[in-house]
């Protein structure tokens, strides 16, 4: 099942289920409780994440846009994904946008820290 914009999925029995804010973990655990015991004794149910929502690269690399999200990435290796950085590029740190932040706020990080599903990343130019 796949998991739609408001954070809910539809299921057979059990109708509307919310996963937002959820772990796959607690997710697996929800649905179980919904569906015991009216449902079926022993339900066995497994979540798993089949695709993130991707991360976005803009400023001062190779190549710029939408890239799939791979778990446990650091910012370099997304940058090293995206070509590398160009001549101009300010090195050791990147500007994120959080993708779940609602006040879209950009904040500094280093380069070794982890990518986020649905973070905007911008790699700043250098002055000289």
């Amino acid at each position: 099942f796949k998991i739609d914009g408001t954070g809910s999925i539809s299921m057979p029995l059990i109708g509307s289920v919310n996963a937002a804010g959820l772990t796959a973990l607690e997710l697996q655990r929800r649905i179980t409780r919904m569906l015991k015991p009216d449902y079926l004794v022993n339900p066995r149910v497994t979540v798993s994440v089949q695709n993130y929502r991707p991360y976005y690269l803009i400023g001062e690399v190779g190549r710029t846009g939408a890239f799939n999200y791979v778990q446990g990435m650091s910012y370099l290796t997304a940058i090293a994904i995206a070509g590398g950085y160009s001549y101009r590029a300010k090195k050791g740190h990147v500007f994120v946008i959080r993708g779940n932040d609602p006040d879209q706020e950009e904040i500094k990080l280093d380069v070794n820290e982890k990518v986020q599903p649905g973070d905007i990343i911008r790699v700043a130019e250098r002055y000289f």
